[in-house]
């Protein structure tokens, strides 16, 4: 008897693992197709930076420069373009389309099925992870394939970085999901907390070509550090030169993960 009872109770294990692997799959699918289905975040995930690539790329070129180490500015975007996607996609993306699931009654429907939030946060999350990984790869095709851009780094130590960085931009835009009682709101609040983000942290322009003034204020702006991290590994820096860096990220994915928690709802 007793083994019957353990080998039921673990086939009632391994269905439900099934289930919610096949709900968390179905998730991450939706949010995908969704994605795809919406012009401005494709935009600004995938034809903004490269915009950004051809354009910047035509004004500076890549010849190396001494304000930047010896590396190109397109060298260096690279890295920069990624953060930049990662704070679009964290912030506006996963603020707006929150509050607006919310406002819609999407979220108070997945609420009443039996799937536990931590899997539709967990969908959510990889879903655009994937996006953020399909914006860097279309750049660095680009920057490759315009200016020969060069990378020194190990491809594994740069994807935990993005993973890393990606789920601290994320807990930011859950936590104005949390704040913002409506879709345009959370839409409003984003935008005023990113813009100054992509143009002050070294997102779009290199920090190096910027006033002192600029730089105090980058150090007080999450996104700088995500610039930083990424930059380092990219061109072979080890994580342990990186390590203050990843803690404020660490720091930022704690704090606003814990508020976000607290604030969020279903309706």
């Amino acid at each position: 008897m007793k083994r019957h009872a353990e080998a039921g109770n673990t086939t009632v294990i391994h269905r439900g693992s099934s289930v919610a692997l096949h709900s968390f799959g179905s998730l991450v699918n939706m949010n995908l197709r969704l994605f795809a289905r919406e012009p401005a975040a494709a935009f600004f995930t995938v034809a903004f930076p490269v915009m950004l690539v051809v354009v910047f790329g035509m004004i500076y070129g890549n010849e190396p420069d001494d304000m930047f180490d010896g590396y190109g500015s397109m060298d260096i975007s690279m890295s920069a373009y990624t953060a930049l996607i990662l704070g679009t996609v964290g912030l506006l993306g996963v603020a707006i389309t929150t509050s607006s699931y919310r406002e819609a009654g999407i979220l108070r429907r997945f609420q009443a099925t039996p799937m536990r939030p931590v899997l539709y946060i967990a969908a959510d999350v990889t879903a655009n992870l994937i996006m953020v990984l399909a914006g860097m790869a279309t750049v660095v095709v680009v920057g490759w394939g315009l200016y020969r851009v060069r990378f020194e780094g190990q491809a594994g130590s740069v994807v935990l970085a993005i993973i890393l960085s990606g789920a601290a931009m994320f807990a930011v835009g859950y936590l104005i999901a949390g704040l913002a009682p409506t879709a345009r709101t959370a839409q409003i609040i984003a935008m005023v907390t990113l813009y100054p983000m992509i143009f002050l942290s070294g997102a779009t322009i290199p920090l190096e070509v910027m006033p002192e003034s600029i730089h105090t204020i980058s150090d007080f702006l999450p996104l700088t550090y995500v610039v930083r991290l990424l930059r380092g590994l990219w061109f072979g820096e080890p994580w342990g030169s990186l390590m203050f860096e990843t803690s404020v990220l660490v720091g930022v994915l704690v704090i606003c993960t814990a508020v976000a928690a607290r604030l969020f709802r279903w309706e």
